[in-house]
């Protein structure tokens, strides 16, 4: 009994633990100069078309009792896409041996790093005073913010989705020019 009690002790507080490791580490990795290569573009597209469509569903099912769930969802996956536009023409951009390589605008990735950070710091505050003071009109679900954490979601999906879709653009038109020059 005591190993199964000592199991989920450690189930419970590891992924506390390792929280702000794995924000440093995804600051580090989302500022990374990396080689802008077609196939990895591709590849996150359809990642993150994947998680829009899931997002989509999952706060349509929510607007079910979080009326302005969707209309959140939708607005920041939008806003998102923007964002990521913008965040590739923020981006640092060089040629090397022929290689076309991006560096993420720092503060941008720290803005939406910070973002993730608040909105958990704030999504579990809201959830534990909802739990308490459960009841009233509305449930504890709608009392908890999930439209702002589905909105939240959504914005950093959207802002993938904008980037490496233009990340794509960027290397299509790049290699145009470079048929053009042949």
């Amino acid at each position: 009994m005591p190993l199964i009690v000592g199991l989920v002790l450690v189930a419970l507080v590891l992924p506390l633990v390792l929280l702000p490791v794995s924000v440093v580490q995804r600051y580090r990795m989302g500022t990374a100069r990396g080689p802008a290569r077609a196939w990895v573009a591709n590849l996150n597209i359809g990642g993150f078309l994947v998680a829009a469509g899931v997002v989509v569903i999952t706060s349509t099912i929510t607007a079910l009792w979080v009326p302005s769930a969707l209309s959140a969802t939708s607005g920041a996956l939008l806003a998102g896409a923007l964002l990521g536009m913008i965040g590739l023409s923020l981006s640092h951009w060089e040629t090397q041996a022929g290689q076309l390589y991006f560096t993420p605008n720092r503060w941008l990735v720290g803005a939406l790093t910070m973002l993730v950070v608040a909105r958990l710091a704030y999504g579990a505050w809201r959830l534990w005073d909802a739990w308490l003071r459960w009841g009233g009109e509305s449930g504890w679900i709608a009392s908890a913010g999930a439209s702002g954490s589905l909105a939240a979601g959504a914005l950093l999906i959207g802002y993938g989705l904008g980037f490496w879709s233009a990340v794509r653009w960027r290397i299509a038109r790049r290699k145009a020019a470079l048929l053009m020059q042949i």
